[in-house]
This record gives structure tokens, C-alpha cells and sequence, in this order.
């Protein structure tokens, strides 16, 4: 099975006081380690990247490799600057990561001919697979079919975390096999999984994530009836997380639950009053 799949957590970046909290950030690591998650994402959507500095992203990832110890830690790699972007890949290629998450050039919005070149430029240099992101709600450009077709054939591109909510891209490239198909909206995990999909990388997994395991882990071994009772008893946790811009509803959540304080970086705001009661009422449930 390929390392590129169960549940991977998008790990979020704790603040205090205008700082980057790596104590509560090494909690959050070591919880889910606790949790038998399969593995993380460090500076991707969900960590606020480009609300980071440079010094501040490269001391993130550092700390989330040195608590993940034998877990593995796949690196965001975003932005739209073409020459920026293979420099950062270069460098991330002398850390022990397993991997790249990378997303199509935001703001741009390049061609398909465009998007092959970029993912394909940086799966050349890199030494660690790629996991293409395809969300075009924040890139505002969609990979189509027969483009990640393509670069499904490049040996250094190995999954994608699907966020476009096309069902019939989706079970196209569970069928065709050679990517790991990694759900990417946290509602499709279950449907994901049971057309053959490898995993999720779900942000809604910071809470409960042992539960999220349990789920993947009942699909897995064909307990489809009970990966489901399972799911359904997340969905309105899910919805909850995500009825809000992210990653502010699950720092709120992580607040409630002693975990970090629901401190984020402008232009991000906190969850509203509304939906910290609300979640207050699902996580005493």
C-alpha cells in the first residue's frame, strides 16, 4: 500500500501572543501520534503558511519532524513564482520529509499546459513524490481530467488530494490506479473510501482524529456498515468546522478542548460567537 494513505492531519500553527506556540504545537503532534493517524501535512492551507515568514515556516516544519519522529511529514509548497518555488523545493530536498503538497499557482490562473509544466518542473527536482492539490476554489484554476492523467504518468507524482468535487474525476482516477486518491473535502471521506480511495487529509480530523481513523480503518476491512454509523456520527462536527472560513472553526474547537488558544494571523479572524457555542454543545456531546 502506499505511504499516501488513512488519515493525515493538516496541522494547524498554534500563536501566542502574536508568536508561533511550538509547545502546543508538539502537544497537537504528539496527540495524534497517540492517535494512529497516518501521517501529517506541515504549512499547508490549514497551517496559515502565507501568514509566516520564512524563518518562521522553516522553525514549523522543523518542530512538527522532530515530535513526528517515525510518522511521516509531507511539506505544503505554494505560491505562483515559478523560480521561488523550485529554490524552496531544492531546499526542502535536504530535509527528512516524505513528501510535497503543492497546489496550482494561485491568482494566475495558468493553462493546462501551464499547470503540466508546473507540476512537472518540481516533481523533476524534487526527491521526494509530489501530492498534487487540486482546489481551484482558492486557486481559481481547475485540473482537468486528462491533465492529471498526465502527470499521473510522471514517476515522481504519486497521490492527489482531491478538493475539486467532481465524483466522476474522482472514481475516474481511483480506476485508473496510479495515484493515491486522497480526499480532500472532509465530507466526501466516506464516499472517497468506499469507491477505493486511499485516505484523507481532513482538517476536521484535529478533533476526534481517532475516530477519523476508525472510520478509514473500518472501510479498509470492509465493515461498510459500520464505517458508516461511525461517519455519520462526525458529520455534523464536519459541517460545523467547515461552516466557517479555516482553519479559524477548528482552532476554536482546539481551544475548547485545552489544546491551543484560537489565536490566528489578519486576515484571518476567529470563528464567530454563534459557532464556538455551537461547537461547545458537539464536543460536550
Amino acid at each position: 500500500m502506499s505511504i499516501f494513505s488513512g488519515i493525515w492531519i493538516p496541522l494547524v500553527t498554534p500563536f501566542s501572543n502574536g508568536r508561533v506556540d511550538h509547545n502546543a504545537l508538539r502537544n497537537l503532534v504528539r496527540s495524534y501520534v497517540e492517535a494512529k493517524v497516518a501521517g501529517f501535512v506541515a504549512l499547508g492551507t490549514t497551517g496559515e503558511p502565507s501568514s509566516l515568514d520564512h524563518a518562521e515556516q522553516a522553525q514549523v516544519l522543523a518542530t512538527i519532524l522532530d515530535e513526528a519522529r517515525n510518522h511521516p511529514v509531507v511539506a505544503g509548497l505554494a505560491g505562483n513564482n515559478a523560480a521561488d518555488l523550485r529554490e524552496r523545493a531544492l531546499h526542502l530536498n535536504e530535509l527528512p520529509i516524505a513528501g510535497l503538497l503543492v497546489p496550482g499557482p494561485y491568482y494566475v490562473r495558468p493553462s493546462q499546459a501551464g499547470l503540466t509544466s508546473h507540476f512537472t518542473t518540481l516533481a523533476d527536482i524534487s526527491t521526494v513524490p509530489l501530492i498534487v492539490y487540486d482546489i481551484p476554489y482558492r486557486t481559481g484554476v481547475r485540473l482537468d481530467l486528462a491533465t492529471l492523467l498526465t502527470l499521473a504518468g510522471h514517476p515522481n507524482i504519486h497521490a492527489i488530494k482531491d478538493c475539486a468535487g467532481s465524483l466522476e474525476t474522482t472514481l475516474a482516477l481511483i480506476l485508473d490506479g496510479r495515484l493515491s486518491v486522497l480526499a480532500g473535502e472532509d465530507l466526501n471521506m466516506f464516499g472517497t473510501l468506499c469507491l477505493g480511495g486511499h485516505g484523507a487529509i481532513a482538517a476536521s480530523a484535529h478533533v476526534r482524529a481517532a475516530d477519523f481513523v476508525e472510520v478509514y480503518e473500518a472501510i479498509k476491512d470492509g465493515r461498510i456498515d459500520e464505517g458508516r454509523e461511525r461517519f455519520h456520527r462526525l458529520v455534523p462536527l464536519i459541517q460545523a468546522l467547515m461552516s466557517e472560513p479555516n482553519p479559524a472553526p477548528v482552532k476554536c474547537a482546539l481551544e475548547i478542548l485545552g489544546m491551543i488558544r484560537q489565536e490566528l494571523r489578519a486576515p484571518m479572524t476567529q470563528a464567530t460567537g454563534r459557532l464556538r457555542d455551537q461547537l461547545g454543545v458537539l464536543l460536550s456531546s
